[in-house]
């Protein structure tokens, strides 16, 4: 059977892809960095889901590989270049040489070179000699992007390393090496593969200011071990802690085909790939369109420290080399729990083989909570039902920070995007006994420096259709007069939005996003059927305009971003933000276009993110932090598309003395005779 349009490229369809192109520089060798999906563009791929959907016959649409590579050609020159292959014509159909002014994503073999280089460097050598280390501590180098080019830098590849030492007396390879930052970033040109410099960090406090070196040998004397595997503990796992599980004795309300999913009315397609990990498709709700596509467009990490070289801190975790060797292979019973459906990826090794990445997105059920509740008073009965979702989730760790990605699904029609925050604080060696403004001193010789995650998402909606127009609603009070006489009216304010452009969340006038679709209207309300959400008022980029920051990062300057659909424009920061000194194809250039968008094919990007001034109870690790969009329908159904959810008891509950519901257990406000929370 042929694959569906949307389904990741086997391991036999990228092999192929990897073949046609090595045969169109069979003079050179080539290095491949990624091969994956090219999905087809989208006015193919509407006239298929169209007839898909119809029961109609089905077109035939290309099935295209993006293929992301360097030509080697023996002398040490490297051209970065990207071609799209037919893999059933073995034809090239798109070719693109990166240009000059741009970096092509960076490799995980580029991070081996570096770790590789710093070992054989005398220069790095010497400058660990000066720190002095304790006897039984090994150096640790951590590979970093070298994000932001010194305006008077030439424009060549690096890549930087940060320092830890790790304690080998624990004879534990988990030890925390964090613990114990060293003042040092080796610097690695990636042409050469050798150290050009070692750059000294600052490690004052608030009375040193800008200034460094204040340190003195023996860097590591004042630090502290923090471990957190549960062997090195102190004290070992506390066992007051009782299981809690969760029991689906019937097994899962959801049917897998390949990625096609299908639960309690809704229908879509998970999607996989190594630049934008898991991806939504085609979202349709009682068989009424709702989505094209949902995905994690792109994320910017500043930090704050203004002391040299610490500006050049800032990750673009997705764009800096896609997140597909990041992307954890989760684990059954502790990433995901219940009755779960794993979700395998397709990726390249350095050896120009594909491999399957096992367990790369994970979908399963969860409970949230009450999803609706109302009592008659008069009667005493209640009715209650529980908010069941579906998720559709994805982790990934880069050096310090883990992330996870959650696509969530409701039974009233609500998708709610959610992201969390945990893993370890990026930390640098602070003086004893010295503090900074820069940022916290979570442990003893350990600073951690203020910093920012700043997320986006891609919203591409299909609101009962493809054509759709952003609407943007606020309430507002109305001035005492003869249409408010006691004061107490406030109006609702509707503005389509036009042309491309951006827009703040507003909370004090409750600014709300509607995706409309202007054709279709509600039969009960009269009004015209939507998809909302409001804007997370979260704090902005908060470096200066004209920094190197912001230039690279103008997509984190405002929290929802209109534009008009463009074919393979899925990066809000640009399709190449390593080490680039502005964003270049990023969300700013879309808006520029000043694109009409009214009742056309439109995308909505929402940003938003965490201001991060650490707390010492980040440390060693740090509880989840939560950011959520939620979408929800507006005036779409004629009715709670919920009403109808089961107010089944749960039979599993039960009191602390083992007491169960159907022991007659309910207070006064409970079932009044009924079966069921009902």
């Amino acid at each position: 059977m042929a694959p569906h349009p949307l389904d990741g490229l086997s391991l036999e369809e990228t092999h192929k892809a990897r073949d046609i192109v090595c045969g169109l520089h069979s003079e050179h060798n080539v290095f491949f960095r990624e091969i994956y999906l090219d999905e087809p563009k989208k006015a193919l791929l509407r006239k298929y889901l169209t007839a898909e959907h119809s029961g109609q016959p089905l077109p035939s649409i290309p099935r295209q590989a993006l293929c992301q590579y360097d030509v080697l050609d023996g002398k040490g020159g490297v051209q970065s270049q990207e071609s799209i292959v037919d893999i059933d014509t073995g034809k090239r159909v798109e070719h693109i040489i990166v240009p000059e002014e741009h970096h092509a994503s960076l490799s995980i073999p580029e991070f081996r070179y570096l770790v590789n280089a710093v070992a054989e460097s005398k220069l790095f050598a010497d400058a660990v000699a000066e720190l002095k280390l304790p006897e039984g501590f090994e150096v640790v180098v951590e590979p970093w992007p070298y994000d932001g080019l010194g305006a008077d830098e030439e424009n060549n590849r690096y890549f930087q390393g940060l320092c830890f030492g790790r304690d080998t007396r624990q004879n534990n390879p988990d030890s925390n090496f964090y613990a114990y930052p060293l003042p040092l970033i080796p610097v690695m040109n990636a042409k050469t593969k050798e150290i050009v410099r070692v750059d000294r960090l600052p490690t004052g406090g608030d009375q040193d200011g800008l200034q460094d070196e204040t340190h003195k040998p023996n860097v590591l004397d004042h630090c502290v071990g923090a471990d957190y595997v549960p062997e090195l503990l102190p004290n070992g796992p506390r066992t007051t802690l009782k299981a809690l599980n969760v029991s689906q004795p019937d097994g899962p309300s959801f049917s897998v085909n390949g990625g096609l999913i299908e639960w309690e009315h809704w229908r879509f397609r998970v999607g996989f790939n190594p630049r934008e990990g898991a991806t939504i498709h085609d979202v349709h709700f009682q068989g009424r369109s709702v989505m094209y596509r949902l995905s994690i467009s792109e994320m910017s990490v500043p930090y704050a420290d203004p002391r040299s070289p610490f500006p050049r801190k800032q990750a673009f975790d997705f764009g800096d080399g896609g997140i597909g060797s990041a992307t954890n292979n989760l684990k059954l019973g502790c990433d995901c729990l219940g009755v779960i459906k794993y979700f395998d990826g397709v990726i390249m090794a350095a050896n120009n083989t594909a491999e399957v990445a096992p367990n790369v997105v994970c979908l399963h059920e969860q409970d949230n909570g009450i999803g609706w509740k109302h009592t008659n008073w008069r009667t005493n009965r209640a009715v209650v039902t529980r908010n069941r979702e579906l998720v559709v989730q994805f982790i990934i760790t880069l050096a310090n920070y883990e992330y996870v990605f959650a696509y969530k699904f409701d039974l009233a029609g609500g998708i709610t995007v959610e992201t969390r925050a945990t893993g370890i604080v990026s930390v640098v060696n602070i003086d004893p006994g010295k503090t900074s403004a820069y940022g916290n001193v979570v442990s003893p010789g350990a600073l951690a420096q203020n910093h920012q995650h700043i997320f986006c998402v891609r919203l591409d909606p299909a609101v009962d259709g493809y054509e759709n127009t952003v609407v943007v609603e606020e309430s507002h009070p109305v001035a005492v007069g003869p249409k408010n006489p006691a004061g107490n009216l406030y109006e609702v304010r509707k503005t389509p939005v036009e042309k491309s452009q951006w827009i703040d969340a507003a909370a004090r006038h409750n600014r709300v996003i509607k995706m409309v679709n202007q054709d279709k209207k509600n039969p009960i309300s009269g009004r015209n059927v939507s998809y909302k959400f409001t804007p997370v008022d979260t704090q902005l980029l908060l470096a200066q305009p004209e920094s190197g920051q912001a230039q690279r990062a103008q997509f984190a300057q405002h929290h929802v971003w209109v534009t008009k659909y463009a074919d393979r424009e899925l990066y809000a920061a640009g399709r190449y933000p390593l080490s680039s000194k502005v964003e270049k194809g990023g969300l700013s250039d879309a808006v520029k276009r000043n694109d009409e968008v009214a009742n056309s094919d439109v995308v909505v990007w929402s940003v938003f993110g965490l201001t991060h001034n650490p707390r010492v109870e980040d440390w060693p690790v740090m509880p989840a932090e939560v950011h959520q969009i939620n979408l929800r329908p507006a005036d779409f159904f004629t009715a709670n598309p919920s009403i109808d959810v089961p107010s089944n008891v749960n039979s599993a509950s039960v009191l602390t003395n083992g007491s169960t519901a159907a022991n007659g257990v309910n207070g006064s406000n409970g079932t009044n005779g009924h079966a069921g929370c009902h």
